[in-house]
Order: structure tokens, then sequence, then C-alpha cells
């Protein structure tokens, strides 16, 4: 029996490998999620402005794309962390996205 992701990109047409593409894709790190990292370093330092510990608010991408053996995880059936779950419900909706569909929640796919 196929879990409940594996029923789902098959009924979207969603290949693996194009998960893990958009998910690199979309947790790479930019020139401003350094800067936001570096302003919280800075800020967390003690001797810092309040300009400076206002810049350090925000969020930053984690830097870690949905690796291989937890997509095979997640169409096994093995449990995963919630984090993963959550970049690979980033990375679906993204292909969805670009197949003009709707997006989809972390419990249609879990």
């Amino acid at each position: 029996m196929a879990t409940k992701f594996a029923e789902f990109l098959t009924a979207k047409k969603i290949d693996v490998r194009r998960i893990a593409a958009a998910s690199n894709e979309l947790e790479r790190l930019r020139p401003e999620d350094r800067k936001l990292r570096l302003a919280k370093r800075i800020a967390r330092g003690g001797e810092s402005t309040e300009a400076q510990k206002e810049a350090a608010k925000g969020k930053t991408r984690s830097g870690r794309p949905v690796t291989d053996r937890a997509l095979q995880a997640a169409l096994s059936g093995t449990a995963i962390a919630g984090p993963v779950k959550t970049r690979i419900l980033a990375a679906v909706n993204v292909i969805l996205g670009q197949k003009k569909q709707a997006v989809a929640a972390l419990k249609d796919l879990f």
C-alpha cells in the first residue's frame, strides 16, 4: 500500500527529483540571509545599539534543503521530523504553483 504522500505525488504527477530541486532553490542562502545572520550575531554580542537590534529581527532561510534520504523516508512512510515535512510542503507548493494548481496543506501530504 502506498503512503498518502506517494499517492498525492502520483495524483498530481510530481517527480521526486523535482521536489529536491525546488527545495534546493528555496532553501539556498542568499546575501540578505547572510546579512541578517551577521546582524543577529552582532546583536547577541552585547554592545549593540537599538538600530542594530532592530536590524537583526527577521527570519532567514534555513540553508538546509530536503535530501533524497528524507524524500525516500516520506515515500516509504517512515517517520520524519516536522521541519522536514514543512520543507517538503514548501517545495511541493512551489511546483503546484508552477502548474497553476491549488496549494496543498500539510494534512494533504502526511
